[in-house]
């Protein structure tokens, strides 16, 4: 039996007055993967991520999370999701811990079960021993594993990063996705990242779509897109290919690869 997927929208569109930031996205995300959504600023990503967790209306196409449409059940999607948004999100004044607490609060995890949850959190990202420090005193990369911690705590099956490494030096950067990838590892949850570091995608990512203008203009795993612009392309090269000012209409992406699932972005 075919595996619900962890994230299916249709047809999603969304506007900010005038202007058109989602211009009629599809995507489907595999559960247990690790999916990147990539593009320049303003092609849309942050959108759609905002959409998916619920912090954006869904007006047209739909949208679902493990098969929980997220405009009619708002709150069952949200306990299926954890979320670091690319503004930082953690308490300076607050301590570590505090900081985990609160949001195992705001997700209503069990008061039984809170402070197991808490350090659980704390320990899948390496600062269970920085639980009574006030967050003021880490540095950049603990203060992005400090809201993972935050967004892991209340067990999502959804982990849903915005930018997750943005600002950080090469050894936080690596050390972010290192916890990342360990909790994966352990329980099986689905990653939706977006990202402007295309090393990390093709390092990290089984599959990506590639966003320009509201649009998808290209969906496959990381080899496969850049099979499709030959031999020596990187990932980089597939990334100027659809923001640069070259680029040309929708569809225009390469050439089919082997899965057949370049150009739209929709799945056959």
């Amino acid at each position: 039996m075919q595996q619900t997927p962890a994230v299916k929208c249709r047809g999603i569109r969304y506007s900010f007055g005038q202007t058109l930031a989602v211009a009629g996205v599809d995507l489907e995300v595999a559960a247990g993967t690790v999916f990147g959504l990539l593009g320049p600023n303003g092609a849309g990503k942050t959108t759609v991520i905002r959409m998916i967790t619920t912090l954006l209306a869904t007006k047209v196409g739909t949208i679902e999370v493990f098969g929980v449409d997220v405009a009619r059940n708002k709150l069952q999607a949200r306990r299926l999701i954890g979320y670091v948004p690319q503004q930082p999100s953690a308490d300076k004044d607050l301590s570590v811990r505090e900081n985990v607490t609160l949001f195992a609060r705001l997700f209503d995890v069990p008061r039984a079960q809170r402070r197991v949850a808490v350090d659980d959190a704390l320990e899948s990202v390496g600062l269970l021993d920085m639980a009574g420090k006030t967050a003021a005193a880490l540095s950049g990369g603990m203060i992005r594993r400090l809201e993972l911690a935050q967004a892991l705590v209340s067990a999502p099956r959804l982990l849903v990063l915005d930018e997750p490494t943005v600002g950080l030096d090469p050894g936080g950067r690596a050390a972010v996705w290192e916890r990342i990838g360990e909790v994966k590892d352990r329980t099986g949850m689905t990653v939706l990242v977006t990202t402007h570091y295309m090393d990390e995608a093709d390092q990290h990512c089984d599959e990506v779509a590639l966003m320009h203008r509201g649009l998808v203009h290209g969906l496959g795993t990381p080899h496969d897109l850049k099979a499709s612009l030959g031999p020596e392309a990187t990932l980089d090269d597939v990334f100027l290919a659809v923001a640069g000012e070259s680029y040309g209409s929708p569809g225009s992406f390469g050439s089919p690869g082997p899965n057949g699932r370049f150009g739209s972005g929709r799945r056959p």
